[in-house]
């Protein structure tokens, strides 16, 4: 299991660390700006090749990675012949988008991986019944157990997750299924009911339901090239609207911090889902990929978000933000960080003892 889950989580960091930089590196060759280095990986390099004036290299420590860009620190150094390609030579647009680049690469991946996902096949519990709640609207109305639900409201209906999300979006008002029991189609008529449940957070809800449960029967839904890409974006989207709203309710102290988590979780969970097969792995792959390009993009120094704040300040004033007040910004963010490696870092040795 260690050894699964050493493998999984260097691949796993590698692709979503090459997709990051890979953003910044081609946004940067596309604007003539030059790169100097490469790196998947931070710390001592362990090896690598030189092409061109860009040094490809893998380093060390397998926690990140960065692009290293002609000029970043400042132009003092650069010879007069190559100030035109140096980062800080450039118009704040080109900047801007260069440092953006990099989350937007992290969604990029999610979508593709998503699309490949739908495409290979996701499987999901099925259209037929497991159980009928007592006195629920299912129920009342005479739905039974091995019931199959063919279609709600004349929509067709082959996954458990088609049919509660039909159910919940008719808001309590009436309902008509069409049921295949045992090869004899029937319609029942009901209505959902809010009952108490949990969102995607923990939180306690009224949910629209009308008393059924799944059974443990499995499908496995295919899409079509372009029904696929259509889902990677709508799933994309979905997966980076509850990570922004998971962030801020840890901001807000909705979510305990005791619920981050750092290196070593991520790399159990990677060992768990390669377990459970390559699908699994893919779709934790996404998912880490959206918490990394929203993570990235909030308006912290030393994170790309911040970069980018101060980017677009200088787009909107028309001067750069003052060096002592960068410095300073940059020196907060650090620390920042630091805690938060500290905190992700405890958690993770908290849930190993405990």
């Amino acid at each position: 299991m260690i050894g699964t889950s050493v493998v999984s989580v260097v691949i796993l960091l590698g692709v979503l660390v090459f997709f990051h930089e890979l953003g910044h590196f081609l946004l940067a060759k596309a604007f003539g700006v030059g790169v100097l280095k490469f790196s998947l990986g931070f710390g001592p390099r362990l090896f690598g090749r030189k092409r061109g004036e860009t040094e490809y290299l893998v380093s060390a420590i397998p926690l990140g990675g960065y692009v290293k860009l002609l000029g970043e620190g400042g132009t003092e150094d650069i010879p007069e012949a190559d100030l035109p390609r140096s980062y800080a030579a450039q118009k704040a647009w080109k900047r801007f988008s260069i440092v953006f680049a990099g989350p937007l690469f992290n969604f990029v991946l999610a979508i593709l991986v998503f699309t490949v996902i739908n495409m290979a096949g996701v499987p999901q519990p099925s259209n037929l019944i497991g159980a009928v709640q007592e006195n629920s609207a299912a129920a009342e109305a005479g739905l039974m157990a091995g019931d199959r639900i063919v279609s709600v409201n004349g929509k067709e209906v082959t996954t458990w997750l088609e049919l509660a999300s039909m159910i919940e979006k008719t808001a309590g008002s009436q309902v008509s299924f069409k049921v295949d029991r045992g090869g004899k189609l029937m319609e029942f008529t009901m209505s959902g009911r809010l009952t108490p449940s949990k969102n995607e957070f923990g939180e306690d809800v009224q949910a629209y339901r009308v008393g059924v449960k799944s059974s443990r029967e499995i499908v496995t839904v295919r899409k079509n090239p372009v029904m696929a890409i259509v889902s990677g974006f709508e799933t994309t989207w979905k997966w980076t609207k509850l990570t922004v709203i998971s962030v801020v309710k840890l901001i807000e102290g909705t979510i305990p911090l005791s619920t981050l988590g750092g290196p070593i979780l991520i790399a159990e969970m990677a060992g768990e889902s390669a377990q459970h097969g390559v699908i699994s792995f893919m779709l934790l792959m996404a998912m880490l990929s959206i918490n990394l390009g929203v993570l990235n993009l909030l308006p912290i120094p030393v994170l790309d978000g911040g970069h980018l704040l101060f980017t677009a300040i200088e787009m909107v004033t028309g001067r750069e933000v003052n060096l002592k007040w960068r410095e300073l910004a940059q020196q907060v963010g650090f620390l920042l960080l630091i805690i938060l490696m500290f905190l992700v870092f405890y958690n993770d040795i908290v849930r190993l003892i405990g």
